[in-house]
């Protein structure tokens, strides 16, 4: 079992997810989606393709970029297509 938590709120929780580059991605059924606002941050990694960010929301705190997913991952990174993995001081156990 993997959780994401972040100022005391559950982020993600659940067995269905993927190890990749050490990052936790979970299944988007894991995820409370009302915690993620969509950001306008897009980066490109050279192996899995375009990543597009969310912003954290916890009682009105903002976490900027703290998650992110890879909507149409290149064909070595299929195993995350979807998932939802996170950083910037959200905390991830397994």
């Amino acid at each position: 079992m993997a959780t994401a938590m972040w100022k005391s709120a559950v982020i993600a929780e659940g067995n269905d997810t993927e190890i990749v580059e050490g990052n936790v991605y979970f299944a988007p059924s894991l995820v409370q989606q009302a915690l993620l606002r969509p950001s306008t941050k897009t980066t490109t990694c050279p192996w899995k393709g375009e990543c597009n960010y969310f912003d954290v929301v916890v009682n009105g705190e903002v976490n900027a970029d703290a998650a992110w997913v890879y909507r149409d991952p290149k064909p070595a990174a299929a195993q995350v297509k979807n998932r939802v993995a996170f950083w910037r001081g959200v905390e991830v156990k397994r």
